[in-house]
């Protein structure tokens, strides 16, 4: 039986939780082990939690992970993908991760459709596994992986995994690869080059037609030299949009 010193202890836990959680984002998700001041305070936490997840105020997103869930007339907003890895795309303070595939295909306009997966490029990858309603997947990144470097990545992945874009128009996709393509300065283009050199002949092909076209023609000479002179790319459409691409062997 709790005697009224354990009791007034669980209460005041309580209270200092509900307190840091009101102090917390909508759709921020944290664990208990973030809530405990001490190692003895684990089981009120956890009590304080439960507690609170019954009534509404938080939502479990897996287990020992929960969220202060955004209502809407629609009902309660899940958090965002980031939310979701955010473990997975940091470690000890420093990044290790960032969101690419699906959800990048359509931030960069190369599909309007939303996918239940979430890709991550990592330098160690694991087997998928799912995380409430998402199905996570690692994808392996060669290149170191910085956050000054991340767009270029996400656009290299994008460009490698052409054929796995969702409901894809080639020729339209051709074309947006060259807008965002041309969008980029000078020294932009040289990281790119100099990153994509870690990916697939393929990827290396591909954009360095983009830059061809672009009239880049001395940065994509690095690419062409990469290249297997022999060895073919088949990307159906690509030669309505990349006039080259019959010297990248693109066909």
């Amino acid at each position: 039986m709790i005697n009224f010193v354990e009791q007034y202890f669980l209460m005041k836990i309580a209270k200092n939780i509900v307190d840091k959680i009101d102090r917390l984002p909508k759709g921020y998700i944290f664990t208990y082990s973030e809530l405990m001041e001490e190692v003895s305070q684990k089981f009120a936490v956890i009590k304080a939690l439960n507690r609170m997840e019954k009534s509404g105020k938080i939502a479990k997103l897996s287990k020992g992970k929960y969220y202060k869930p955004e209502n809407t007339p629609f009902g309660n907003l899940q958090p965002n993908q980031t939310q979701v890895v955010k473990d997975l795309l940091e470690e000890n303070g420093k990044i290790s991760g960032y969101l690419t595939g699906y959800s990048v295909y359509n931030q960069l306009g190369l599909t309007t459709q939303i996918s239940p997966v979430i890709q991550i490029g990592k330098k160690q990858v694991r087997p998928n596994f799912t995380r409430e309603r998402y199905r996570i997947s690692l994808v392996m990144q060669k290149n170191t992986i910085t956050k000054e470097n991340i767009p270029f990545l996400q656009i290299l992945d994008s460009i490698r995994y052409i054929k796995k874009i969702p409901d894809m128009d080639s020729e339209l996709v051709f074309k947006r690869f060259l807008s965002i393509v041309k969008n980029l300065k000078d020294e932009e283009i040289s990281t790119l080059v100099r990153l994509a050199l870690k990916y697939p002949p393929a990827t290396r092909a591909i954009l360095g037609a983009i830059l061809d076209n672009l009239q880049k023609s001395q940065t994509a000479q690095t690419l062409f030299k990469s290249l297997n002179p022999i060895t073919k790319y088949k990307f159906s459409d690509a030669s309505k949009v990349l006039s080259n691409a019959e010297r990248w062997n693109i066909v």
